[in-house]
Order: structure tokens, then sequence, then C-alpha cells
């Protein structure tokens, strides 16, 4: 029988691996002195006694004072539950690659919608980049991704929509293709809001690794559309209305 028709049961699940064959699903082997935080509705099934607890809510005693000290990102309490208790703890992302990575006293910058669950040892913090957040530390992270992760060392530009994360080396900076903006095309496309990868890059320097994955394709942009409005209220009327404008060509854009 092959790994893709095994029946999986506690005694043959693997141990903090992705399950055999399975690149899409990831077996935690969670016990009480190990709890882990982990990104709603990241579950999809579980063996033994095991307790999910929003970091909104319901938080009390060591549980509350573990999530103030490692948990330093207050945009996104509402995305994580602590997940408590024994037993074997499958996870999933909407069948997107799942691949653990392990920081020793290390600093890595991540995607937050790619970030799936980390170990309490490791403490998560806003990026400066919209829609990133820092893990720093020593622990275990697991992280989504569309497509398998190249793992690519800088001086390199990255399309922003390819681009998972990256670790020990300085946030990246804008690079646009002069050429490119300067066409007549590419200008109308930027008074319509239109972007890509061959006209906006991020732009690494130094030394460091930086994570990309094989799609040009976010898996999701909720982090950032909640960065965008928590912005809303100090803008002026002038400035309301001008992202109103861009919104409605961008719908426009979309829809035709």
């Amino acid at each position: 029988m092959s790994q893709l028709n095994t029946v999986w049961s506690p005694m043959n699940l693997p141990s903090d691996d992705n399950v055999p064959d399975n690149n899409y699903s990831f077996c935690i082997d969670l016990n009480t002195a190990q709890p882990w935080f982990m990104s709603k509705g990241a579950m999809i099934a579980y063996y033994g006694q095991m307790q999910f607890t929003a970091l909104t809510h319901g938080l009390q005693g060591q549980l509350l004072q573990m999530v103030a000290q490692q948990f330093s990102a207050p945009l996104y309490l509402g995305d994580y539950v602590v997940a408590e208790g024994q037993g074997k703890l499958i996870i999933g992302d909407r069948g997107y690659d799942i691949n653990a990575y392990d920081l020793e006293d290390g600093n890595l910058t991540i995607r937050a919608a790619n970030l799936l669950a980390f170990q309490p040892q490791l403490s998560l913090n806003q990026s400066i980049v919209p829609g990133f957040l820092t893990i720093i530390g020593t622990g275990k992270f697991l992280a989504s991704s569309n497509g398998p992760v190249m793992f690519v060392e800088p001086p390199v530009r990255v399309d922003p929509e390819a681009l998972v994360g990256w670790a020990d080396c300085p946030s990246p900076s804008h690079h646009f293709d002069q050429a490119w903006v300067n066409s007549f095309i590419a200008a109308a496309g930027m008074r319509l809001g239109i972007n890509s990868g061959e006209e906006r890059q991020f732009d690494f320097t130094g030394s460091g690794t930086v994570l990309v994955q094989s799609s040009e394709k976010v898996r999701d942009d909720s982090t950032v559309v909640r960065t965008i409005q928590g912005q809303l209220p100090g803008l002026s009327t002038s400035g309301l209305q001008q992202i109103n404008q861009q919104i409605t060509q961008q719908l426009t854009q979309h829809q035709g």
C-alpha cells in the first residue's frame, strides 16, 4: 500500500513533520509542556485531548503571560489561537505547500498570510513592512506557500507577490524599472493603478537569505487590507477621495 493510500492513526503519524508523501499537511506532536500558536482555521484533525483558545479572549494565568511576552503584533491577535493539550494535531492550509523551519537565535520576517504556526519560544513582532511579521529567537515555525519555496541570497530583486520572507538581511527597498515606467503603456497603467513584478520589485542587498515561492500569486491579502484600514482614520477628506478613486479604478480593471 502506498503512502497516499495509508490509513493514518496516532501510531503511524509522524512527529513534527509533514505527513509522508503529502506536502499539504503537517502533524504536530502536541504535549502539555509545549503549546503552539496556530493560525485560525489551520486545524484539520487531531487525536487526543486539545483545546484552542483565541488570543482575543479567554486567556488566563500563564497563558495570558505567555501571549503578552511573546506576541507583540496587536494587529494580528485575532488571527491566531493557542493550541494546548496532548496528542497528534494535523494542520493544513487549503492545499498549499507547508514547510517547517527551525530558527536558532535568528531573525526572520515572513508574510503574515503565510505564517501557520509557531512555538512560543519564538517572539512575534509586527514588521515595518505592511503585511509582514518578524519572528525572533530559537524554535520551530510552519509556513505555507503557493508552490515550493526557493532560498536565494542577496543581492536580488523579487516580485512582491512571490516573496514569502527574508532572514538575517535588511528590509527590502522598492525598485521601479524606469524603462518600463517611462513607456506609454506603463505610464497609462500607473494611472490605472496597475502594477506587476516586471514594473516593481523588492530590492534586497547585504547578506542573508530570501524566501521566494514558485508562484506570483499572494495566498491571502487580508492582512494588507487590515493595515490600510488602520491608516484610514488619520487621512484627510482629500486623501480618502484619492484612495476611493484608486479603488474604483482597480475594481473597474478587475471587472473588465
